[in-house]
């Protein structure tokens, strides 16, 4: 049962692919900047492979266990919106994640991610939100301390994009807290490491614009030209001016 799901989806993938140009195909590959050189893509929208997981889950009868062996074979993929069908099936079943969920997807993430589109939208969509319960506190500092300590890039990303998720839940944030972490992590230098962190910050912006200011302001000197272009995005015009000024 579990191959034949996995077949289903994947055929369902293949048999509503669109038809993209030379232009559409290059354009997506430069965004999407995968490190996998056997990356391959069929073009779906995000939204049509949701369409098509939540039609399969809705006519198939399966439990749990077997949901994370249907994700296994599809993140495993080479093909990027396998992954992604992997991931929303996998999603469908989130009444039973629990601990070891995370593993799973920190085992995934590890192995299996090859652009930034899989690793935000597994913790935007699927992680973040299972760690931002209320219950789940605990379980969701501990993942983001030990992730953000990971040697692998896309497992540090994903505990700055899990943080900044749980701030959007909860609609705030505890300055100390996202500030020590923020130089914990300045160590990083990599592009994905740092405009993560300057997402973070653009997101603590919506609820403590002032706050994010002025840690910016005094901070310009040492932090990445990059870190302030993201973190000022949604400051007023002039401020943002005073923070870009060298």
């Amino acid at each position: 049962m579990i191959e034949k799901i996995t077949q289903e989806i994947i055929e369902e993938l293949k048999n509503t692919s669109p038809k993209l140009t030379p232009e559409q195909i290059t354009r997506r590959n430069k965004i999407l900047n995968s490190y996998n050189p056997n990356f391959l893509g069929y073009g779906h929208k995000i939204s049509d492979i949701e369409k098509i997981t939540k039609a399969i889950y809705k006519k198939i009868e399966c439990n749990y266990e077997d949901a994370v062996s249907i994700f296994k074979n599809l993140v495993s993929s080479n093909v990027h919106e396998e992954k992604f069908a992997g991931i929303f099936f996998l999603n469908h079943f989130n009444k039973n994640f629990n601990h070891a969920t995370i593993d799973l997807f920190e085992d995934m993430i590890s192995n299996y991610c090859d652009t930034w589109a899989i690793c935000d939208s597994s913790c935007i969509r699927v992680i973040g939100p299972y760690l931002g319960k209320k219950n789940n506190k605990k379980l969701a500092e501990n993942t983001i301390e030990k992730w953000s300590k990971s040697e692998n890039l896309w497992v540090r990303r994903a505990s700055i994009v899990i943080l900044l998720k749980i701030i959007m839940i909860k609609k705030g944030f505890g300055e100390d807290y996202v500030f020590e972490f923020v130089e914990k992590m300045l160590k990083y230098t990599e592009d994905y490491t740092q405009k993560g962190i300057g997402w973070l910050l653009k997101t603590c912006s919506k609820y403590k614009p002032d706050s994010i200011f002025n840690y910016l302001m005094m901070n310009k000197e040492s932090l990445p030209q990059l870190i302030l272009r993201y973190a000022s995005e949604k400051l007023p015009k002039e401020k943002r001016m005073w923070i870009l000024k060298k």
